[in-house]
């Protein structure tokens, strides 16, 4: 056991010692991401967050310390496929890429996507690169991949297979006590709407405030199923039955919508990919355990979906 410990680290080590940083142009600022590479002629793919202050090595200020796309990018190297996860715009080392939050729209994220693979594939000299969107980033993946050139395929990870106006509804059905639903409701049907609230009520103020209201409008008006029918590249839509934010029902969604894509459902598995039990406690434990490893078969999923394809 101590020596296999001692190989892990090492190999941990090796993938670490092979990190480049990166950093593309992004007015006001720029982009900062993690490239590793895993050899000559290795798949590429780019790995993108999730919604909220989500850094590239998908930790954030909010309580998340899971390490999830760090984990994926040196398990991914070590299984040949090369990678680059880089902090969002405003987040991390790209906090000089946003000035104010009411600039930001769904688009800008996916722009920012796509300079962030163009730039991939400039550094690895790949004619395309794989697509791997992780919650939100699943929806920023269809998007870019509106405009295929460059795009190998893509990864959809724990990806909503509903408009997030109707999944935000569901989950504060769920979380919300029951005399703060009407208000909050209420205020996001109005977005849905695509009308501003001014002074949103307490009940929602956090989740609505003023400045990031442009920015859901944007997101609410797009809508995942519509997006991935349209695609004709190769689809992998990899999900786990213990996530409690997404649930296998939306992946089943997605699946619907382009016959052709790979569905895998991973048992015991939650929303960071990291194994995890169904009940909530124990299930959020995960979320601030760098130590943890990924769950067994998220890394070899897409590894060999990305190799079957690039061949």
């Amino acid at each position: 056991m101590r020596i296999l410990l001692v190989l892990g680290v090492l190999a941990a080590m090796s993938v670490a010692a092979g990190a480049q940083e990166i950093a593309v142009p992004a007015p006001p600022g720029a982009l900062h991401g993690t490239l590793l590479k895993a050899g000559d002629h290795a798949p590429a793919v780019l790995i993108i967050a999730g919604s909220g202050p989500t850094d590239r090595d998908g930790n954030s200020t909010l309580n998340v310390r899971a390490s999830t796309y760090r984990l994926l990018a040196e398990g991914l190297a070590a299984s040949g496929v090369a990678s680059l996860r880089y902090d969002k715009r405003g987040v991390g080392e790209s906090k000089a890429a946003l000035t104010s939050e009411t600039d930001l729209r769904i688009q800008t994220y996916a722009d920012d996507a796509a300079a962030m693979a163009a730039a991939l594939r400039r550094q690895t000299g790949a004619k395309c690169v794989w697509v791997l969107g992780h919650s939100e980033g699943a929806l920023l993946a269809e998007i870019m991949a509106q405009h295929a050139e460059g795009i190998c395929g893509l990864v959809l990870v724990s990806g909503s297979g509903r408009k997030a106006a109707d999944l935000l509804r569901t989950q504060m059905q769920t979380a919300l006590p029951p005399q703060m639903q009407p208000a909050a409701l209420s205020t996001l049907s109005e977005l849905e709407q695509g009308r501003i609230v001014l002074n949103p009520p307490q009940a929602a103020a956090v989740l609505f405030r003023e400045s990031v209201q442009p920015y859901m409008i944007s997101w609410f008006r797009q809508d995942p199923v519509a997006l991935l029918a349209t695609i004709r590249l190769p689809v992998l839509i990899l999900q786990g039955d213990n996530d409690l934010q997404i649930s296998v029902a939306d992946a089943k969604l997605l699946a619907a919508a382009k016959p052709d894509a790979t569905l895998a459902i991973l048992p015991g598995v939650n929303h960071l990919l990291k194994a995890a039990p169904a009940d909530r406690a124990g299930n959020m434990a995960t979320y601030a355990d760098p130590s943890l490893p990924l769950a067994p078969g998220v890394v070899d999923r897409i590894a060999a979906f990305v190799h079957e394809h690039s061949r």
